[in-house]
């Protein structure tokens, strides 16, 4: 570990550095999935605290490039608190918004992958096509384009729209998912980005060629994603998501952790 490094990690607490080891490595998943968009969208993280600040990437470094020291802190007023780069005010317009009005939402992924954009471009937004956009719909909201995001009075609608929802579809934008430690955002917009990826391919066939989920079936799956899973087992499950998560970067994109 270098000397800048180490400078910030003893200048930070061992929760926040956790919490920048974890968003540094969802960065690098995001870009080996080939999900990254050159240097624009953002996955953001809340550092526990009254203060409600929060971390997101460097301007100008790929996602593969982002690590554990150099994201950036910032305020809710987009004040950088700590880091050498700058940010990308559309993203701290976005990020700040929900990270304000939502406890849960300590990790938000916000992507501009082509299948999710174009699922987002679609009148019909999701369509219950298959086991996992049935389990996401009831989780789902929208939010209307209203041009690339740097007017602050967007904030208040985009929240609002949001609500106590899991998952936000920008419309003409792209997608977004919260989570409130790390695997949980990483599954929600794993599973969302897969469901666009599965309606755009089924719509090839024409919107009269793909079969809709019987009604008792969407009713159904809507019922089991309700219901409350123990908190061990909720536990456990984000434990083996995040393990192997980290697994997967550790072997393909190390350093993310410096």
């Amino acid at each position: 570990m270098n000397a800048e490094v180490q400078s910030l990690k003893s200048r930070v607490s061992d929760v926040e550095w956790q919490v920048r080891v974890q968003l540094a490595a969802l960065y690098r998943l995001t870009a080996l999935y080939g999900w990254d968009d050159f240097l624009a969208t953002h996955i953001s993280a809340r550092i526990p605290g009254p203060e409600h600040h929060f971390l997101l990437n460097p301007l100008g470094l790929w996602f593969e490039e982002v690590t554990a020291s150099n994201l950036v802190k910032i305020d809710l007023e987009g004040n950088v608190l700590d880091g050498q780069y700058g940010i990308n005010y559309a993203g701290f317009v976005i990020h700040s918004a929900i990270h304000a009005a939502r406890e849960d939402a300590f990790f938000v992924v916000h992507l501009h992958t082509d299948d999710g954009v174009a699922l987002s471009s679609q009148a019909d937004g999701l369509l219950p096509l298959n086991q996992r956009s049935l389990a996401i719909l009831p989780h789902l909201a929208s939010h209307e384009y209203e041009g690339i995001a740097l007017n602050l009075d967007e904030r208040a609608r985009l929240v609002a729209h949001l609500g106590d929802k899991h998952y936000l579809l920008l419309r003409n934008h792209g997608t977004l998912a919260i989570g409130n430690n790390a695997a949980e955002a990483w599954s929600r917009i794993y599973n969302f980005e897969k469901a666009a990826t599965a309606q755009i391919g089924a719509l090839s066939a024409g919107r009269n060629g793909v079969l809709i989920a019987p009604q008792a079936a969407q009713d159904e799956v809507a019922r089991q994603v309700s219901r409350t899973r123990a908190p061990e087992d909720r536990r456990r499950w984000h434990d083996l998501t995040w393990e192997a998560v980290q697994r997967k970067v550790d072997r393909e994109s190390p350093g993310y952790d410096q």
